[in-house]
């Protein structure tokens, strides 16, 4: 059975533009190339039919890739995430006790994540030791870092 992928509504709505972009625009783009490449004759030294190939190859795969991803989505509704205790879908502000510093991530699907923008997967060590503790819980993190130290300052909704 294919592992569930977990997604916000943002993620999912992000995802499905993307696919839309993909299959409607991306797709007629690259077979007009394709088409131009082919009508400068010989395709066997034609570096734009070769690009316009891989690239048409590329978009084929993540596509594929998306529709996996959304056939086994569970779309998380964030507006009925429990707040008392962390979970996927809520934002938490947590302090990192060596350092004194405050750090706030949200805790999505590891689809979603991108560490970047303060979005953690409930996959990684950081958002996997965070899920189901509660504000003030002290929290031991093994990262291929090293072992850190986290205190829960609270739990809340994407603003």
């Amino acid at each position: 059975m294919d592992k569930k992928n977990i997604l916000t509504y943002q993620g999912l709505k992000k995802l499905e533009d993307e696919l839309q972009e993909l299959k409607v625009v991306r797709r007629k783009e690259v077979a007009a190339k394709i088409k131009e490449a082919r009508e400068q004759g010989d395709l066997s030294e034609n570096a734009e039919y070769d690009a316009a190939k891989d690239e048409q190859r590329d978009i084929e795969a993540r596509i594929e890739d998306i529709e996996k991803i959304l056939k086994n989505a569970e779309v998380v509704v964030e507006e009925e995430v429990d707040l008392d205790k962390i979970s996927i879908g809520c934002n938490v502000k947590i302090l990192d006790i060596e350092f004194d510093e405050e750090l706030e991530y949200k805790i999505v699907g590891s689809t979603e994540a991108n560490s970047l923008k303060g979005k953690i997967s409930n996959e990684s060590p950081v958002g996997k030791a965070l899920l189901g503790k509660q504000v003030g819980d002290i929290v031991k993190v093994e990262t291929p870092g090293g072992e850190f130290e986290y205190k829960v300052l609270s739990i809340h909704r994407a603003n």
